[in-house]
């Protein structure tokens, strides 16, 4: 498998390189990213063929976005697909400001909503940041569970398909919008999403992964069926999976359970078997379900994204994904990716 390999996203007519670049890291996620480095891994994902670039307003207060649109501004906007996200606006402030995870970024506060006119006023703001014209896929971000618990998630949820998705949904009418889908962490949302609107693809993280497969049973067969691309994100399970298990080792960007490590573990000894490495396992993973379009990866460095690409190349035996499911380490029903011909 190539990286520049291309497939379609949903029935929009629009491709997508399978690996894409997604740039929460050089929104300072974590710790701060000199701004020549992010330039650089932005320069270098394109000279590598990457054509799919994701940020957010929330990555870095508004920074991921300032950052990828000056990289982008130079490039020619029909070759590549960009995405972004609303739910919350930026709005400046003299105060101390608090980032989150992100640090050292510019004085914005950030304000949740998912209303019709605060989606409209954040696309018309994140095409200001980015230098852009339009938008090729615009997400609802982060209106999950894990973000806000049971019983705020849907009182967010209804603002969100009767607000923000009538937005984007009248932005798609008019091009400035190419596709409209949710970012989020789990997939129920997604797919209680399929229920209220015509939905092109969803940014999903973490959760069709080679630890976590639950997706296949219900959710994944309805993305085929109404023809909905997923984009993948935290393929490593935000640590773990590229990692190993290890003292130490984050799953979901928290220490990893036991039986988390265990798994790994367990999974690990079979692509040691083969020669292949972990990682190099999960990346091309979530590809084998022709429902995903694009898996998205963040680094931090140059040499972090040459690895990446190195071990998303690296040739993945048939015969390992079948022991994998013989050994109950992956669902049976899980298709693994193709090898080039």
């Amino acid at each position: 498998m190539k990286a520049t390999d291309r497939r379609l996203l949903g029935s929009t007519g629009m491709e997508c390189t399978v690996l894409g670049f997604g740039t929460s890291p050089i929104g300072n996620l974590f710790r701060a990213i000199p701004e020549q480095e992010a330039q650089a891994m932005l320069d270098r994902a394109w000279d590598t063929g990457l054509r799919v670039f994701d940020t957010s307003p929330a990555y870095g207060n508004g920074l991921s976005e300032l950052r990828t649109g000056h990289s982008l501004r130079k490039r020619p906007r029909e070759e590549f697909l960009l995405a972004t996200k609303v739910g919350r606006l930026l709005k400046p402030t003299r105060e101390p400001v608090d980032g989150g995870r992100c640090v050292d970024i510019p004085p914005f506060r950030l304000v949740l909503d998912y209303g019709y006119d605060a989606a409209m006023r954040s696309v018309e703001d994140s095409l200001q940041r980015l230098g852009a014209s339009h938008i090729d896929v615009a997400l609802i971000h982060d209106v999950d569970t894990p973000n806000f618990g049971p019983e705020l998630q849907k009182v967010h949820f209804k603002t969100a398909m009767d607000g923000a998705f009538r937005a984007l949904s009248d932005l798609r009418s008019q091009g400035v919008v190419g596709a409209v889908g949710l970012g989020v962490n789990e997939w129920q949302v997604c797919y209680d999403a399929l229920g209220h609107g015509d939905f092109d693809c969803f940014l999903l993280a973490g959760r069709y992964t080679l630890l976590e497969q639950e997706p296949i049973e219900k959710f994944l067969p309805l993305c085929l069926e109404r023809n909905v691309s997923l984009l993948i994100g935290g393929a490593f399970n935000g640590g773990i999976l590229a990692t190993g298990p290890a003292p130490g080792a984050k799953y979901n960007y928290k220490p990893a359970p036991e039986a988390i490590q265990e798994r790994t573990a367990r999974i690990k000894a079979v692509c040691d078997r083969y020669h292949v490495a972990l990682p190099a396992v999960a990346l091309q993973f979530p590809l084998g379900h022709p429902s995903v379009a694009s898996v998205l990866l963040g680094t931090r460095t140059v040499s972090q994204l040459d690895l990446n690409i190195g071990w998303f190349e690296t040739p993945v035996p048939a015969d390992l994904w079948e022991e994998l499911k013989r050994e109950g380490l992956l669902h049976t029903e899980a298709p693994a990716p193709r090898l080039a011909a």
